[in-house]
């Protein structure tokens, strides 16, 4: 499995020939828009930041769109949808996916605004493998409170996301910190098998977004 950002919260996950697209700003957006096609596109908010299904028909592919709260089944991936609020441009509804592809357990909190989630939902996120989070406050969670909900999923890698281009500008610097992990340096992707997660446990991971 191959994980890149394209800054904000707009990532690419490939595994084979399957490529997922999550979160890609759409024609309505200031920022970077998808350049390749998808099979997948997940949006966790109905914002022009997040929600580009239709930027992310490319190439010839026509991608399956996942919008909202339900389980879904596509290709050989597994997603649940989970109804929480994003405070991002407005509150708004925002849904948290936990996917399964290649054996990993995939979080994506999206414009997560909600420093603690119901019960419920932190259920059903159990054995998180890959938790991506939003740390970039004015709307979504503050560094601070990012890292202390980060830490009680147990994940085994943690993707801070929604800082530089948006959101407070030392947002990176202090979730960092409170992880002990001010010497990490971004990588330009993540590439990633199960077994290679085995020794892992909430170690942070800084995607460097692809030009």
């Amino acid at each position: 499995m191959i994980v890149s950002s394209y800054g904000v919260e707009f990532f690419k996950i490939q595994h084979g020939d399957i490529v997922l697209a999550v979160n890609p700003p759409s024609k309505n957006s200031a920022f970077k828009k998808p350049r390749f096609g998808a099979d997948i596109v997940l949006s966790t908010a109905n914002h022009p930041d997040l929600n580009g299904v239709a930027e992310a028909a490319f190439g010839g592919k026509t991608p399956f769109e996942i919008a909202g709260p339900g389980e879904y089944e596509v290709k050989g991936v597994f997603v649940k949808g989970l109804a929480s609020v994003s405070r991002y441009g407005g509150e708004r509804l925002n849904t948290i996916y936990y996917l399964t592809l290649e054996g990993v357990n995939i979080c994506f909190l999206g414009a997560l605004g909600m420093a603690a989630l119901e019960s419920q939902t932190k259920e059903t996120l159990d054995d998180v493998d890959i938790l991506f989070v939003p740390i970039g406050g004015e709307g979504v969670l503050e560094a601070s409170d990012a890292y202390r909900l980060a830490v009680s999923l147990e994940p085994k890698l943690i993707i801070p996301m929604h800082y530089g281009e948006v959101g407070r500008k030392d947002a990176l610097k202090i979730f960092l910190k409170e992880g002990g992990a001010e010497d990490a340096e971004a990588v330009d992707k993540l590439t990633v098998k199960k077994k290679d997660l085995d020794s892992k446990e909430g170690e942070i991971v800084i995607l460097q977004p692809q030009n």
